[in-house]
């Protein structure tokens, strides 16, 4: 087994006087593809942004690289570009151009010459299927365009794991399948990622392991086939059971 190259080690956070991580532990290797389920409210988005430095933690650590993810560190800057985040919102700039919002982090942050970074920006707009988008604005695109749009500025800064948070969420159900796609396409790149999803299916196609967060902490671990297939704890099986429907006669 390979080392890490992210680890989150008792990790807890707390809102106030609730307690929503508990102890969390694991670790993420190279070309690895977690996907995190569980029910709503159970902690899922928050571990992400834990793990971004976008929420202080309450206990333990999460490191890159043996270096350690916090607001105290100096080089937090450079350790977030290494992790891109892609949310549910798309967060876009709704006054720039696709392409400015693509550019704005690579020139501004990581001072890369435009010329070089837009040339990289159209070739991943290609990729996904929105080139001819470029110089549109957020306004004009569909809920699917600009979720595609979110994961092209994260990838055009270089990331070493991309996280990715219920991104097809906000999406009417034509548009899940072609961010979904996109995803699949990554994975098949050998990119790392932690997805956290409602999206069964798609969990079990894409992941290497499957995490199952529950009660604030990680209940179930393991391969898709065995988690989705022969669950092996109560609390799995009745939260698999809620995507299944069986007419009563």
């Amino acid at each position: 087994m390979p080392e890490p190259i992210l680890t989150v080690s008792h990790l807890v956070k707390r809102f106030d006087a609730l307690t929503v991580l508990n102890d969390v532990s694991f670790g993420v290797c190279k070309g690895e593809v977690i996907v995190i389920v569980g029910p709503s409210g159970c902690g899922k988005s928050t571990l992400l942004r834990c793990i971004n430095a976008l929420e202080p933690i309450q206990g333990g650590e999460i490191r890159l690289h043996g270096e350690r993810i916090a607001a105290d560190n100096r080089n937090l800057s450079t350790l977030r570009q290494k992790i891109g985040m892609v949310f549910q919102s798309y967060d876009l700039f709704p006054h720039m151009t696709v392409l400015d919002n693509i550019l704005l982090a690579p020139t501004k942050v990581q001072r890369r010459a435009k010329a070089e970074a837009k040339e990289e920006a159209m070739a991943l707009l290609r990729r996904v299927g929105l080139s001819e988008k470029a110089n549109s604005f957020p306004r004009q695109l569909s809920g699917g365009q600009k979720q595609r749009v979110a994961i092209v500025r994260a990838l055009c800064m270089h990331p070493e794991i991309l996280l990715f948070d219920e991104v097809t969420a906000a999406l009417d159900p034509e548009m899940v399948r072609e961010v979904l796609e996109v995803i699949l396409d990554l994975a098949e790149q050998g990119r790392t990622m932690l997805i956290v999803t409602h999206e069964m299916q798609f969990a079990r196609a894409i992941a290497d392991r499957v995490l199952f967060l529950d009660g604030g902490n990680f209940v179930e671990s393991g391969p898709p086939e065995e988690f989705f297939a022969h669950p092996q704890t109560e609390r799995a099986q009745q939260f698999l059971k809620t995507f299944t429907f069986e007419r009563k006669r």
